[in-house]
């Protein structure tokens, strides 16, 4: 058996380090292509509201961040469909395979609401103590000052399930793939905190496949290439987790990365057992191999990991797992001080072009003469 990396200079700070190209940059905040969307307004109850979401119908995007408001916050909305002062409406995204709706917007709203009506603060929390939700921060004059669902007076929790939410309902019409969903969370979401590429996705993917990349991103020659013990808090080991695989076929590759990520972990999201266990096989002898041969942070150049050095070069040796020369270490010191490496993982390193010549200068560098 072999054995774990000693990682002698990794940190303990959980935020990888990933060098900051003018392109790569540009690919994480590019726009969407068109797509042809329909957005229509519903008014739903609370009631209706929370025995859809019991049933499983309305699905809470399941992230770090996930509940974050105070009982405060919590309360005085809770007492504005009291008293009939209005609320922001919400958005919700229909799948076009289950009719299921996605909260895009609105959480922890419908959170609110949920945990009031059972009594807890937080109906996503398993806490044993989390089981009285008091109505709190009002005026102490508020009929409702101190009050749980179960105590409010009848009519107070009929005004209450009867009170009206307005949401915008999301379809797309065209592409017939949903693809759109993504962006539209990336714009609508105001949780309180931005989300990175990669929490979002895994938000609206979620599936086997996130919990598969997730288990992976523990995988001690990984943490080796990432320079970290610890995983990055705003997933981008994940990300380059799954971009490590999406880019191993990369035939049908189209800017921006973003997006072919994106249908990737879509396309994904079912994965069965055993494709499981052969990704996992590839993905650990890889690790192994590169740092076996190209040492501990071999993408680390200037200030941080270079995606497309990494791309380029993981994908690629996975694809010649079985064929690698003994002395691909010295073939990849040499490839590093090539000029024109430099020049495709440093600019317009998300183009399809540039992709192209790079992945065909590593084969030929590492596997060639």
């Amino acid at each position: 058996m072999t054995s774990s990396p000693v990682a002698t200079d990794i940190q303990t700070d959980p935020n990888i380090e990933v060098e900051s190209t003018p392109s790569e940059v540009e690919d994480y905040e590019s726009t969407p292509s068109s797509y042809e969307i329909v957005t229509y307004p519903a008014d739903f109850t609370l009631e209706v509201l929370y025995h859809q979401w019991k049933k499983g119908d309305i699905e809470v995007p399941d992230f770090q961040r996930r509940f974050v408001w105070r009982p405060a916050q919590a309360s005085k909305l809770i007492e504005s469909f009291l008293s009939g002062l209005p609320v922001p409406a919400i958005f919700l995204y229909q799948h076009r395979e289950t009719k299921k709706y996605l909260v895009i917007d609105g959480q922890q709203r419908l959170m609110s609401v949920f945990g009031y009506m059972e009594g807890r603060f937080n109906p996503s929390s398993n806490a044993s103590n989390d089981t009285d939700f008091k109505l709190v921060g009002l005026s102490p004059d508020s009929p409702y000052n101190q009050k749980t669902f179960s105590t409010l007076p009848e009519e107070d929790q009929r005004t209450l399930n009867n009170s009206v939410l307005r949401a915008f309902i999301v379809q797309q019409l065209n592409p017939k793939n949903d693809t759109s969903i993504y962006h539209i969370f990336e714009r609508l979401n105001t949780g309180g905190t931005f989300l990175s590429n990669q929490e979002i996705r895994n938000c609206i993917f979620r599936g086997n496949f996130v919990d598969f990349v997730l288990e992976l991103n523990k995988f001690d020659y990984w943490r080796s290439i990432m320079g970290r013990q610890l995983e990055d808090d705003r997933g981008r080991d994940v990300e380059l987790i799954v971009r490590f695989f999406a880019m191993r076929n990369r035939e049908n590759y189209k800017k921006p990365m973003k997006d072919y990520l994106s249908g990737y972990m879509r396309a994904m999201r079912r994965i069965g057992e055993n494709e499981q266990d052969d990704l996992r096989d590839l993905f650990e002898r890889t690790c192994r191999l590169v740092v076996s041969n190209l040492g501990e942070k071999p993408f680390h150049f200037r200030s941080g990991l270079n995606a497309a050095a990494f791309d380029s070069v993981m994908a690629n040796i996975a694809n010649f797992i079985d064929e690698v020369p003994v002395d691909i270490g010295e073939r990849y010191r040499r490839l590093t001080e090539d000029v024109e490496f430099q020049s495709l993982i440093r600019e317009a390193t998300t183009d399809e072009n540039t992709v192209r010549k790079r992945f065909l200068l590593v084969a030929e560098a590492l596997f060639n003469g």
